[in-house]
């Protein structure tokens, strides 16, 4: 052989050597997680979605053996979030934490996607959640009925917070409005926490949302619960009825919270997060902080939360269209 050919066969098995090992999986190059891990949040802080987030980080490092650094990225209802990760590496290092509204309402309302569901694996549910009627506490109001009654003899008069045009409290909102025969105005948000701000500061007379963030509002008398949207009490609320129980039972919306990682992330940094994750879900003290803050740790795997992300996405298309809700 000559020095020619030697020297281009050297040059090919190494190019070729290089190409295999940019190509290997994240898992083998090395155990995963190697470094800390970024959970983005799709909201501001202060909301059920921030709320889910740092609570699965502080339970999930451990487990990992890694950090879990919280990023909250609001916004766009939910897309600068949702396009953070769709971009990032898809090695199991940026991962998103996704509230429902976003992932399975948002879509619908855009006339131009940024981003599809297509573009992200799903790795656990985490959390589920009925949306609560919170009122500010000096509202003449202290059932769903007498708030129906105020808001039919004030037309346009009550305005209602939500996490932005399309989230569930949007649509939640909607179909109250719907059922009831009563116009509220809608005031959206960039996120929970900036809304339950100006809820407590009255510049906004009510919202629909997960029970987390009003909590602590609500035991201190400042806010007042009026309905639960869920098939069941909570049992961080037991006086609080149903809106089927007062008479509204087509007013019934559930959140939920959960892991995607991007498309591309390797099959066993997927198996090894959500099989973390569970472990953490299904922790007794876990579900109890969960249950205290009016929430229910739900574990779902990875083909468990894609067949629901598919149900809810259809069902929630007919639901848009029948309020008559629109991209604004």
């Amino acid at each position: 052989m000559t020095f020619q050919r030697q020297r281009l066969s050297f040059v090919l098995a190494v190019a070729a050597a290089a190409a295999g090992l940019s190509a290997a999986p994240a898992m083998a190059q090395g155990a995963y997680p190697s470094k800390p891990v970024l959970l983005i949040v799709p909201t501001a802080a202060g909301g059920t979605t921030d709320l889910s987030g740092r609570m699965a980080a502080q339970a999930l490092a451990p487990v990992l053996g890694q950090s879990v650094v919280v990023d909250n990225k609001g916004g766009g209802n939910g897309a600068i979030a949702a396009n953070l990760v769709k971009r990032a590496d898809a090695d199991g290092y940026t991962l998103l934490m996704q509230y429902s509204g976003y992932h399975v309402i948002s879509p619908h309302l855009v006339k131009v996607k940024s981003w599809e569901q297509g573009d992200f694996a799903p790795v656990a549910n985490v959390l589920s959640a009925p949306q609560i009627i919170v009122v500010r506490a000096d509202l003449p109001v202290k059932t769903l009925a007498e708030l129906v009654s105020y808001a039919k003899a004030n037309p346009g008069k009550l305005n209602y917070a939500s996490s932005g045009n399309g989230s569930l409290q949007h649509v939640t909102g909607a179909m109250l409005e719907q059922q009831a025969g009563a116009k509220m105005v809608h005031v959206p948000y960039k996120g929970t926490g900036p809304a339950l701000q100006d809820l407590l500061g009255g510049q906004v007379d009510l919202t629909f949302g997960t029970a987390p963030p009003f909590m602590p509002h609500v035991q201190s008398g400042k806010l007042r619960v009026l309905a639960v949207t869920g098939k069941q009490r909570l049992p961080s609320l037991p006086a609080v009825p149903t809106t089927a129980e007062a008479g509204y039972a087509g007013v019934n919306a559930t959140s939920w919270f959960a892991i995607f990682a991007p498309k591309a992330t390797p099959q066993p940094v997927i198996d090894k997060l959500t099989a973390d994750i569970k472990k953490v879900v299904e922790d007794p003290a876990f579900k109890k902080k969960a249950e205290e803050q009016g929430a229910r740790a739900d574990y779902m795997n990875p083909q468990q939360l894609g067949a629901m992300v598919k149900t809810e996405y259809a069902n929630w298309a007919q639901v848009v269209k029948s309020s008559k809700i629109e991209a604004e």
